[in-house]
C-alpha cells in the first residue's frame, strides 16, 4: 500500500465539505461495529513498500485507544491533527511517510480490542482510514487496556523496507491514559488473529519484539482521571523509560508526533523529548 500523494489543499477542501471542522464525533465516525476491512481475523502481513512515486517510504503506526475516556483523540485527530502530523513531517525532508492506523481496545472485555488500516501516503486514504476506526467505548475494570496488541501487531504482522532495504526503524505510538494489561494468553490471540498463535506473550516481551523494528513510544494523557493516577504514570515510566512520554492534553498528541518523527529520522536515533529542535522547512507537496 501507499500509493498517491498528501496535498494539504486538496485535504483542507474535503475536510472542509464533510464536516470534519464542525461536526460530532458521532456524525463522523459512524461505524457500530468493526469495519470488515479493519478486522485482524485472519490477516497477513500489512505493507510500507517503497516504490517510484514513494523511493524512501518511511512506516508509521498510530495505535488509538477507543475505549470511552479516548474516543476525543481521533475526532482531534481528523479535525486538525492528522494534517499537522504529515505536514511538518513532510516539510522537515520525510517526503515519503506511509501511516498505519490501529484502534486498540481492551481484549478481555471488547468485541473489537484490535482494529488495522492499512500504510498509506494520500491524504484520502488516511482520512479514510482514520474516519473507519470504530470508537467502541468499551474498557473494563480490569485496570488497563490492550495496547501491547499494537506491539503484537507492528512485531508480527507488518513488513517495511525503511528497514528491510535502509536498516532504518519506523515509528510506532500507542496513545491512552491507562495502563497496559499485563499479558494476552494465547487463546485471546487465536479469538482475535485466527487461529495459528502459538503462545502466550507477556507485555513487555511484545514491546522488546516490537522495538526492534520500530522506535516504539506511548503516549499517555494525564488530563483524564486514570490519566492523572500517579501510579499509572510511574508504571509507564519504569516500562519504557524515555520512551514514555507525558502529554498533558490531548490536543498535544499531534505535535508530539511530528517533532519525533522529524527530529530522530536522519540519525536512526530515538528522539529524547518532545521539544527537540525542528529542522529547515522544505515545501510540502501541493496539486
Amino acid at each position: 500500500m501507499g500509493h498517491g500523494d498528501y496535498s494539504s489543499i486538496r485535504r483542507t477542501a474535503r475536510a472542509s465539505s464533510m464536516g470534519y471542522f464542525t461536526k460530532p464525533k458521532e456524525e463522523i465516525f459512524k461505524q457500530r461495529s468493526i469495519n470488515n476491512a479493519m478486522s485482524p481475523f485472519g490477516v497477513g502481513i500489512r505493507e510500507s513498500r517503497d516504490s517510484e512515486e514513494h523511493p524512501n517510504s518511511l512506516a508509521i503506526i498510530i495505535a488509538l485507544d477507543v475505549t470511552g475516556s479516548m474516543g476525543s483523540v481521533p475526532h482531534y485527530l481528523v479535525k486538525e491533527g492528522l494534517p499537522h502530523i504529515v505536514e511538518h513531517i513532510i516539510n522537515a525532508g520525510i517526503l515519503d511517510p506511509q501511516i498505519l492506523f490501529l484502534g486498540i481496545g481492551d481484549h478481555v472485555v471488547d468485541s473489537a480490542p484490535l482494529q488495522v488500516g492499512q500504510f498509506e501516503s494520500s491524504d484520502e486514504l488516511l482520512d479514510k482510514w482514520l474516519t473507519d476506526v470504530y470508537l467502541e467505548g468499551g474498557g473494563g475494570g480490569n485496570e488497563g487496556e490492550s495496547y501491547m496488541l499494537a506491539w503484537y501487531f507492528a512485531a508480527k504482522h507488518t513488513s517495511i523496507d525503511c528497514l528491510e532495504k535502509r536498516n532504518k526503524k519506523g515509528f510506532l505510538f500507542t496513545i491512552g491514559d491507562e495502563p497496559v494489561l499485563d499479558s494476552i494468553s494465547q487463546h485471546n490471540l487465536n479469538e482475535i488473529m485466527g487461529k495459528g498463535q502459538y503462545e502466550k506473550f507477556m507485555s513487555n516481551e511484545l514491546y522488546d519484539k516490537a522495538s526492534q523494528k520500530y522506535h516504539a513510544y506511548h503516549l499517555h494523557i494525564k488530563e483524564t482521571a486514570s490519566g492523572s493516577r500517579q501510579e499509572v504514570i510511574n508504571g509507564w515510566k519504569q516500562m519504557l523509560s524515555d520512551h514514555a512520554i507525558i502529554v498533558d492534553q490531548r490536543n498535544q498528541v499531534a505535535d508530539i508526533i511530528a517533532k519525533i518523527v522529524s527530529a530522530s529520522v536522519e540519525s536512526d536515533q530515538p528522539a529524547q523529548s518532545d521539544t527537540a529542535p525542528e529542522k529547515p522547512q522544505k515545501p510540502i507537496m501541493m496539486l
